[in-house]
């Protein structure tokens, strides 16, 4: 993320009201995708109808799970209003079924596997303080279950989804918001084009980065627009002992590269790594010192290989998109690429299948 720090502290104004003097209305968004989360589920659905601030509306979105939609509908059903995703299988196609479904101005997405803080929807609200702010994201905290690893660098926490060190630590605009924990004006979102389909995870692929590309794509409509990040608007975000270990960190860096040489793909280096630009001078290399200055030497070379090897995925995605482009058409029996008619969906020529996507790095 990159910082704007003309942006104000963090206080408890109100969010901007229409010329009736009423305030913006919310829908929080929890997508899921598997039974195997289900107490993780029932916790984020809780933490949402105990807020200081109660949305509007809690939509829950299964992703293509009947066993999970069952279950929600005969147990959440008075605490959420649930809907099946109607786009193909993948947080992304769950997260346009709910943009389009959504009756909210503002809507809000938590992951299935997070819980908010009581104050978290009305620090999501005050930050619409003026009509420019098009998003409103806060900071993920991590629920270690087995405990920190020594050697796992802060400034890599967004490998398991939360907020890193070398963010913010007051209000700030960013480049882009963190999946977890953000919001949107909804009418921009849906006229933005929603997010891409073909960005993201599926299945076991930890691929990622279209909450990256659709804050991009929000500030390119609209210059001058604001993204913001509000440290107060917090949630806890679970961390299981299977993504503590070192080879779970080397392929989530490794897809984290991948993952953003397809969103230069779609909207160019400058603002595709301009938040990773700043990374990689200034976050990296005083995390780097201070962990030899501490003779931490685990930590310091766990710094090198997730920049090694998120720089190893790049080139390689890089690659990829080059010989896809500069690949000869073949001719013959291939179907013609359809468009989905909800919100972001992108041409396809068959459904993937697979689950959800992790989170965007820097």
């Amino acid at each position: 993320m990159t910082t704007d720090q003309s942006s104000g502290r963090a206080d408890d104004r109100t969010p901007e009201r229409a010329a009736d003097g009423r305030a913006p209305s919310l829908t929080v968004v929890i997508c899921a995708y598997t039974v195997e989360r289900w107490d993780d589920l029932c916790a984020a659905v809780a933490s949402v109808r105990g807020q200081h601030h109660p949305p509007a509306e809690v939509l829950l979105v299964v992703d293509h799970c009947p066993e999970l939609l069952h279950l929600a509908r005969e147990h959440l059903s008075a605490d959420a209003r649930i809907l099946p995703s109607r786009q193909q299988r993948g947080l992304s196609g769950a997260r346009n079924t709910a943009l389009a479904a959504a009756h909210g101005e503002l809507i809000a997405f938590l992951d299935d596997d997070a819980t908010a803080d009581p104050a978290w929807t009305g620090r999501l609200l005050a930050g619409y303080r003026t009509p420019a702010v098009l998003g409103v994201g806060g900071h993920v905290r991590p629920w270690w279950q087995s405990g920190r690893p020594d050697w796992f660098p802060p400034e890599f926490d967004w490998v398991v989804g939360c907020s890193y060190r070398g963010l913010p630590s007051r209000p700030a605009g960013v480049r882009n918001l963190i999946g977890a924990n953000m919001s949107f004006r909804r009418a921009e979102a849906l006229a933005a084009g929603g997010f891409r389909t073909d960005l993201g995870r599926v299945g076991r692929r930890p691929l990622g980065c279209e909450e990256t590309e659709l804050c991009i794509r929000l500030a390119a409509r609209h210059p001058g627009a604001v993204l913001r990040y509000e440290p107060a608007a917090a949630v806890l975000h679970r961390v299981p002992p299977a993504r503590t270990t070192f080879s779970y960190f080397a392929a989530r860096c490794f897809a984290e590269g991948r993952s953003k040489a397809a969103v230069v793909r779609h909207d160019g280096a400058a603002a595709g790594l301009a938040s990773e630009r700043a990374y990689l001078r200034h976050t990296v290399p005083a995390a780097l010192l201070d962990s030899l200055r501490r003779r931490r030497p685990a930590t310091a070379a766990a710094l090198c290989a997730g920049v090694t090897l998120t720089a190893a995925g790049y080139l390689t995605g890089l690659a990829g998109g080059w010989a896809a482009r500069t690949a000869p058409r073949r001719t013959g029996a291939v179907r013609p690429a359809t468009r989905d008619r909800t919100a972001g969906a992108e041409p396809t020529k068959a459904r993937p299948t697979g689950g959800r996507p992790t989170r965007d790095g820097p």
